[in-house]
């Protein structure tokens, strides 16, 4: 007998036996075809087959990654086959997969492990995947697959409950884009959307390229924010040319959120008309309408990708937002609890911050590989230092560290996390060459993110480099030009500005940024400072400006600071 750690999948058909009572002949025949496919894709992702009883399959693999890739194929391939048949005919197979020790005895396998896979196998919907926790913590950095938290799951013969998360793949998505799709995917645990074909309604055949190219960017550019599941272009275009009903293109897609739009044109222009629908409502969310010159298309189409991208990704995080904050709190998850922190940390104010933090660690209680989570908290910890509303300077400065070196262990390639992690570190530790690389390593990896740009931005004033600052800063406006965090930005311009001595255009970003958030003190205290600085300038008073405001402001009330300033205006050659 030999023991060794496996991944395990578990396969049996649903409703086998009320299918063999229906057409014994047919379903045998069907299930060899459906055995043969999946044998392939077993052997195809470096599998075993351990084990076969009529309808069931059970196979081991050296990696949970392999295991729960060829479950997500199989299941894609499996429904095509379907497609064909009348639902009542329909050979749907569930699948489960864990990791676990399991015994091997003539090729066989037993034990715990197996037959945990076994009852997640059950747990499965008809042609979907359900993964133990195991598989889960070992997959979901990996691939580009959103998981659903089924929670806790008391199963037969096992003394322990299993936490679960039922699969929802972007190639998966194929499987309910058929007429004949009975089983409806789950929502994933993020934003979800499916762009749909554009309408080319200038009778135009040249233009219905133009117009798949530009879908085609805008899910390339929303599939780099990792915060969202996006559904690949293949599955959004099994519905090109068809009179669509978006709810029921949301049941089949599982997504929450669905953009569609048409393209015309006419005398040398083009016009491009895009909006953004709930699925399960049906509510319009947003809507714009681009009309420009047809000269250089290529240009245009990344010109109205940028619009699209920048206009819906934080309309989608609002309404996110939104929905968690009306959730009753028994029945809120990590990333409700994430949601809820957001539009806390943007009020900047001392009980803002506080309570960003409280929920921070609530969501981390949860899910402690929440690597978005713990950046956000991180950057709430630096902020009560900046803002002087640190009681403990020092253990918020740690916290900060701490909580950002937290998620890049557990995400070191997600854009945002860099980003964030790259601000923290430079308001925090101040190693610039560092700093910069991450920063430019967040923005290469997604070019189309406000925060990506706006971090950049302050990354880059931090380390001396207004001009380039302000360029990055100018980007992160291109990138989301009605932003509720914008006041960042333009406190960053403004400081930029300022060092640059460009000091009329510094006052104007400044009283931009307040007028946005008037609680945000950091603004308040720096462009309150340089009036009084500018004042001392007028009166021939040398001003030494600071590159690095956290050595001025983080722990010095407004009031020291005018202290100060009064002090050094009373000394001719006070700094």
């Amino acid at each position: 007998m030999e023991r060794r750690l496996a991944a395990i999948l578990a396969a049996d058909v649903e409703g086998y036996s009320r299918l063999m009572g229906t057409d014994e002949v047919s379903t045998l025949r069907d299930l060899t075809q459906r055995r043969t496919i999946l044998d392939g894709l077993i052997a195809a992702h470096r599998g075993r087959i351990a084990n076969t009883a009529g309808d069931s399959v059970l196979a081991e693999f050296g990696s949970a990654v392999d295991a729960v890739q060829c479950a997500v194929e199989a299941q894609a391939v499996l429904a095509e086959a379907n497609a064909a048949l009348s639902p009542d005919h329909h050979i749907n197979f569930r699948i489960g997969v864990h990791v676990g020790d399991v015994m091997v005895k003539g090729g066989d396998l037993f034990g715990d492990g197996v037959n945990i896979a076994a009852r997640l196998q059950t747990l499965a919907s008809a042609g979907g995947t359900c993964i133990s926790g195991v598989a889960h913590d070992q997959v979901r950095k990996i691939l580009p697959f959103a998981f659903t938290d089924l929670g806790a799951q008391r199963v037969k013969n096992i003394d322990e409950p299993v936490r679960a998360f039922s699969v929802v793949a972007e190639r998966a998505a194929v499987v309910t884009a058929s007429e004949n799709a009975s089983v409806p995917l789950a929502l994933p645990d993020k934003p979800s959307i499916a762009v749909l074909p554009f309408q080319n309604m200038s009778g135009d055949p040249e233009q219905e390229y133009f117009a798949d190219g530009i879908v085609e960017d805008i899910i390339t550019a929303l599939s780099r924010f990792k915060s969202l599941f996006v559904i690949a272009r293949n599955s959004s275009f099994t519905f090109k040319g068809r009179a669509v009903d978006i709810k029921e293109v949301g049941r089949r897609l599982g997504v929450r959120y669905v953009l569609e739009g048409s393209v015309r044109k006419a005398s040398g222009k083009v016009r491009i008309t895009g909006q953004l629908i709930d699925a399960v409502t049906g509510a319009h969310l947003w809507t714009d309408r681009f009309e420009r010159d047809l000269t250089d298309v290529f240009a245009l189409q990344d010109e109205v990708t940028v619009a699209v991208v920048s206009a819906i990704e934080p309309k989608m995080l609002q309404t996110e937002i939104a929905m968690a904050t009306r959730r009753r709190p028994e029945n809120l998850t990590a990333y409700d609890f994430y949601l809820r922190a957001m539009p806390h940390y943007y009020l900047m104010t001392r009980e803002g911050l506080a309570e960003a933090i409280r929920l921070a660690h609530r969501a981390l209680e949860l899910d402690p590989r929440f690597g978005a989570v713990a950046a956000l908290g991180g950057l709430c910890h630096m902020q009560n230092v900046v803002l002087g509303y640190a009681n403990d300077p020092q253990f918020d400065r740690k916290e900060a560290v701490r909580l950002v070196r937290l998620a890049l262990s557990i995400d070191d390639s997600d854009p945002e996390t860099l980003a964030r992690a790259a601000v923290i570190s430079a308001f925090m530790v101040g190693d610039s060459e560092a700093e910069i690389e991450m920063a430019d390593r967040a923005v290469a990896l997604n070019p189309n993110s406000w925060i990506t740009w706006n971090s950049r931005g302050h990354v880059y004033r931090i380390a001396g480099l207004p001009e380039e600052a302000i360029r990055s800063f100018e980007r992160a406006i291109r990138m989301s030009p009605v932003d509720p965090r914008q006041y960042t930005t333009l406190t960053g311009i403004g400081v930029a500005l300022i060092e640059l001595r460009r000091f009329d255009e510094a006052i104007v970003a400044g009283k931009k940024a307040q007028r946005q958030n008037p609680s945000y003190s950091y603004c308040v205290i720096i462009f309150t400072d340089f009036d009084v600085r500018l004042a001392c300038c007028n009166k021939g008073i040398e001003i030494v400006w600071t590159r690095e405001p956290r050595s001025i402001f983080s722990e010095r009330s407004q009031l020291n600071l005018e202290r100060a300033v009064q002090a050094a205006m009373a000394d001719p050659l006070g700094r």
